[in-house]
């Protein structure tokens, strides 16, 4: 079977079962698992798969296969694929849904698989409340990681049904908890304005005292669909470890907070916008770069060890920012970092960080303001793996140690 006429080259259950190295009874078990879609031969003479499809898990399967014991942790999931140049939501292009739909739809696509259109979240009010006290008492110097953390942990102990984690009672959480963290966050612009309660709206007050334009709040609503979940970094492992323990969902978002918190995870955002608040000041971007690679420092903003060319979702950005005139000059810097520091090392491309501080330099943002929009979005994301998670066996992330110590017995001491 070679159907080509819709453009896809379909091959039959037999020849994707040889290609898997599988009994077709096993393909169809992938099928039903999700990691395989299958179409119905219109004259009943069984299923028909796309090639590439089974090309593709063939060559994960093998991947896994050939891990050897002890080394990378491998998670199956089917939240986000990352490829080369692009990256897919449930398989459908990661920038084209965050081209077409807002950040609250999109969340509900990594949750449910559905798209409803105008999806809003409301945070309850006894949340809201427990949560706003809880990070007014903590010293003025907190930062916004420092602030989310008692934020969620005080949203949870309102929540008595956090135990519960059927995925009716984890999908009402994440419902919630997202704008629970925004509203919690003090305001830096008018007090007053509260917009169309969109989280983008309620966000921005929460990053710049300047009025809000269009141009600008659709870039920060793309910015949050863009980063709402990146396969497993290290605080969605995280998630998943805590979820997998079956700690309550608060508590499995705590411990991606925990680990966003670290120097080399969440603080890129904020290096990148300080970089070119200084390119800015000085007038251009090259004695800038030249101080970072005198100093032995990488240049913040550049390079991702996933893509091969520019990261999907800077470019993404880049593009929508072409849109906000106030925008040009940090978008200008950004380029000539980017020009800079290809003509000196070659081969490293804009990551979504500098694209990120495009926008908190040119809305009068705080350094630390991408560190915020990072965390709120990826809390949606975090959720979704950790709903997948609870689906999966307990305790299942047990990776055996490497003993590297004295060999027993050893004397007592």
């Amino acid at each position: 079977m070679n159907d080509q006429a819709d453009g896809e080259r379909r091959i039959s259950t037999r020849q994707a079962a040889e290609l898997l190295g599988v009994k077709p009874a096993t393909v169809y078990a992938y099928v039903s698992r999700g990691q395989l879609t299958s179409r119905r031969d219109p004259v009943g003479r069984g299923s028909s798969f796309d090639a590439r499809e089974v090309e593709a898990l063939a060559l994960r399967s093998r991947r896994e296969a050939a891990a050897p014991p002890g080394g990378e942790l491998s998670v199956r999931t089917s939240l986000t694929l990352i490829e080369p140049d692009r990256y897919y939501f449930r398989g459908v292009d990661a920038v084209d849904l965050a081209s077409r739909y807002r950040y609250e739809e999109v969340a509900e696509w990594l949750w449910t698989g559905t798209l409803p259109r105008g999806a809003r979240f409301t945070a309850p009010p006894e949340a809201l409340t427990a949560a706003r006290r809880a990070v007014a008492a903590l010293p003025e110097h907190s930062g916004p990681i420092d602030r989310l953390r008692v934020a969620t942990a005080a949203a949870a102990v309102t929540d008595p049904l956090r135990f519960d984690l059927s995925e009716e009672a984890v999908l009402g959480s994440a419902r919630c908890l997202v704008p629970t963290l925004v509203g919690a966050l003090p305001e830096v612009g008018a007090a007053g304005w509260r917009g169309d309660g969109r989280l983008a709206r309620q966000l921005w007050s929460r990053l710049t005292a300047r009025e809000p334009d269009p141009d600008a709040l659709a870039v920060l609503d793309l910015a949050l669909t863009l980063l709402i979940d990146h396969d497993l970094a290290a605080s969605t492992l995280a998630v998943r470890v805590a979820a997998s323990a079956r700690a309550h969902p608060y508590a499995a978002v705590s411990a991606g907070l925990g680990v966003l918190e670290g120097p080399l995870h969440g603080a890129a955002g904020r290096l990148a916008h300080r970089m070119l608040a200084e390119a800015l000041e000085r007038g251009g971007a090259a004695p800038v770069v030249a101080d970072h690679l005198r100093a032995g420092r990488r240049v913040p903003g550049l390079g991702h060890r996933l893509y091969e060319g520019e990261d999907p979702r800077a470019t993404a950005l880049f593009a929508r920012l072409e849109g906000v005139p106030q925008a040009g000059p940090a978008l200008a810097a950004a380029r000539e970092v980017v020009a800079t520091a290809a003509a000196r090392r070659g081969g490293l491309h804009a990551n979504v960080d500098l694209a990120l501080a495009v926008l908190t330099v040119s809305c009068g943002m705080p350094a630390e303001a991408g560190e915020t929009v990072f965390a709120v979005s990826r809390t949606a994301g975090w959720m979704a793996h950790a709903l997948e998670e609870y689906q999966e066996r307990p305790l299942r992330m047990r990776p055996s140690g490497q003993y590297q110590g004295p060999r027993p017995p050893q004397p007592l001491p």
